[in-house]
């Protein structure tokens, strides 16, 4: 027995966690919840399947398995909101600022935190 044949043996056993269901319901509340939703759809990775990600206006984001190419193309249906290949177009320049504001946020309430101490 190999030192991480324990470990597959163990993950298998639990099953892989998917929840398609849970991850529509979410991503439903997601575009509820924010305006001017677009889906922009990551191809498979050695390590990850096909993925979307959902960007808001403002540039927040979220990322959830999309069952494959096709299931893509069906959750966009299913949520009304457009959706587009990401290496084609590439990720949104308001995504990428979203992520420096936030980055910037966090800098400045580490700060805040050591100049209160």
């Amino acid at each position: 027995m190999g030192l991480f044949s324990r470990l597959r043996g163990r993950r298998s056993a639990r099953g892989d966690g998917r929840d398609p269901a849970a991850d529509l319901r979410y991503l439903r509340q997601w575009v509820a919840e924010h305006t001017g939703v677009e889906a922009f759809v990551e191809p498979k990775t050695t390590v990850t399947e096909v993925t979307v990600v959902l960007v808001a206006a403002d540039g927040e984001w979220t990322r959830r398995r999309a069952g494959g190419d096709a299931g893509a193309r069906r959750l966009s249906e299913r949520l009304n909101i457009p959706v587009y290949d990401v290496q084609k177009v590439g990720y949104p320049q308001r995504m990428r600022d979203y992520d420096a504001r936030r980055r910037i946020e966090r800098k400045r309430a580490a700060r805040q935190e050591l100049d209160d101490r």
